[in-house]
């Protein structure tokens, strides 16, 4: 397995390092969209190396889902490689993204207690029912600062301003438990907070005693792939140990790497293109024989819906009794 070979080589971080072993080209979602190597992490490693100028379409066709980081040899920061570049090319909507973070900045805190709080997705802030139910489940509030314009940022590839970060942090930081939707910001976090802890949404519900209680050998379980990959050592035995204990099948791939069912260029993400998932997701669904579908992200809910005969939950939804 290619995640598991990591600890064994010093970490090399850099597109210098890239061998040209096209193992990422396996996994990558654009690679399969494309068939060019131009808009894949391999092409845009070998463009540097050789001092060409990566093409922005490649940068922004990058679908963040981390799938390159495990499966890396040379251990290179892949997926940060791609937000590197993000960050040298200025993009159009730069100015809307920095004026909406100022005035999230601007905006007072309210002072709520708890040892444990949860930030929730864009997609989930639209969703206050099924927001609610989460609460539940965790016994976890909501945070008041949930971060979603700084997660757009950093999929741009904006600068954060000192002034939001600091804003976003600052009411974390005395948690116990930092529970999170977006895999992105996920990451980010646990690097800005490195002592602090903090889990995605779909760990923290699929250790919840009702969820797991309710997942059947008919299933297939979609994960989350960007907070997957970016614990993936860790995480894998985690889905391990849920695939045995429930007989569901996942998304995950013969290296047990997370296949996406959402697979969303930059410019799909800020809204300035139209989503076109259905391939992605029929990919994922064929051959499978199921009787449900189960998603940590609503994101994934939405478009396999669409494209899959099936009933499709979202994972906290399996807490009802009726979700059966």
């Amino acid at each position: 397995m290619f995640g598991f070979i990591k600890n064994a080589f010093p970490p090399r971080r850099d597109h210098a390092d890239c061998s040209g072993c096209s193992l990422c080209l396996l996994v990558c979602p654009a690679w399969r969209n494309t068939r060019d190597i131009a808009f894949t992490p391999h092409g845009r490693a070998k463009a540097m190396q050789q001092g060409d100028a990566v093409d922005a379409a490649s940068v922004e066709s990058c679908t963040l889902c981390g799938a390159c980081d495990p499966v890396c040899p040379e251990q290179i920061d892949v997926s940060g490689m791609t937000l590197k570049l993000r960050r040298q090319m200025a993009h159009p909507e730069a100015a809307q993204l920095e004026a909406r973070m100022d005035e999230k900045a601007a905006q007072p805190l309210t002072s709520k207690h708890a040892p444990a709080k949860w930030l929730p997705a864009q997609a989930l802030s639209e969703h206050p029912e099924l927001s609610a139910r989460i609460t539940t489940l965790l016994g976890a509030p909501i945070a008041e600062d949930e971060g979603s314009d700084i997660a757009l940022a950093l999929e741009a590839g904006v600068v954060v301003p000192e002034h939001r970060l600091q804003r976003f942090l600052a009411p974390l930081k005395g948690l116990k438990k930092i529970i999170v939707a977006d895999g992105l910001l996920l990451k980010h976090l646990k690097q800005l907070l490195p002592t602090m802890n903090f889990v995605s949404l779909g760990e923290a519900l699929s250790t919840h005693a009702d969820v797991r209680r309710n997942l059947g050998a008919t299933d297939l379980y979609v994960i989350e792939p960007r907070a997957y990959h970016a614990d993936y050592q860790r995480l894998v035995k985690h889905y391990d140990r849920l695939r045995i204990e429930s007989g569901s099948a996942f998304n995950l791939d013969l290296q047990r790497i997370a296949i996406p069912a959402t697979a969303r260029s930059l410019p799909q993400r800020l809204g300035l293109m139209a989503h076109d998932d259905g391939a992605q997701a029929r990919w994922l669904l064929h051959g499978r024989s199921i009787a449900r579908i189960v998603v940590e992200s609503l994101e994934d809910r939405a478009v396999l819906a669409k494209v899959s005969d099936v009933p499709v939950v979202h994972l906290a939804e399996l807490a009802d009794d009726e979700a059966r």
